[in-house]
């Protein structure tokens, strides 16, 4: 039958700096603890191993030549979210449905950052990243709020409109500036 010991008691005997201690172990018997390792499924399902580099190579050598036209592909995106902005200025909601709204316009922000990086749109990418960072802590649309929402959409909308693709260069750094000052802005007079 196994030994008693109290709280303190444990925690004495486990302390490892208590060289002397350790000597007097408590008898778990049979009961001793067992570490028990689940069965991963989806391993099983999918196997291990990362992929081939020849298979990663062929691939992004797909991406990299992919003639697929990014704007078409953009504009439901673009859509929802010019549709969502005057949906929202059409019904005038109160505060506590403003965030069904923002929530309607997060949605397709987030699929244009990621097909943009797909399609070489990396502009696109980079503003509406920083269109999400700026949505997802807002409470409330008003009107600062509504202001930064039509800027990030007009810029989105202007770079994919023309085109251009990579990150914008020299233009393109400077419209994401001034994207960011504008939320430094915006911040300031929350």
């Amino acid at each position: 039958m196994a030994e008693k010991y109290t709280a303190d008691e444990l925690k004495q005997i486990l302390d490892p700096d208590k060289k002397e201690a350790k000597r007097k172990l408590p008898d778990f018997g049979d009961n001793l603890p067992k570490e028990i390792t689940p069965p991963n499924f989806l391993k099983q399902k999918v196997g291990s191993g990362g992929l081939n580099v020849k298979i990663l190579e062929k691939a992004q050598k797909l991406i990299d030549n992919n003639s697929v036209d990014f704007k078409p592909m953009a504009e439901p995106f673009l859509n929802q979210i010019g549709h969502t902005i005057n949906q929202f200025e059409k019904d005038n909601p109160p505060a506590d449905k403003h965030r069904d709204y923002i929530l309607l316009i997060l949605s397709p922000a987030m699929q244009l950052k990621g097909h943009g990086g797909m399609f070489g749109y990396t502009l696109v990418t980079n503003i509406a990243n920083m269109f999400i960072q700026f949505l997802e802590p807002i409470k409330t649309l008003d009107k600062n709020a509504l202001e930064m929402v039509n800027g990030f959409y007009a810029a989105i909308h202007a770079v994919i409109i023309s085109e251009i693709k990579g990150d914008g260069g020299k233009d393109g750094a400077e419209l994401l500036e001034e994207l960011k000052a504008a939320w430094m802005r915006f911040k300031k007079k929350s």
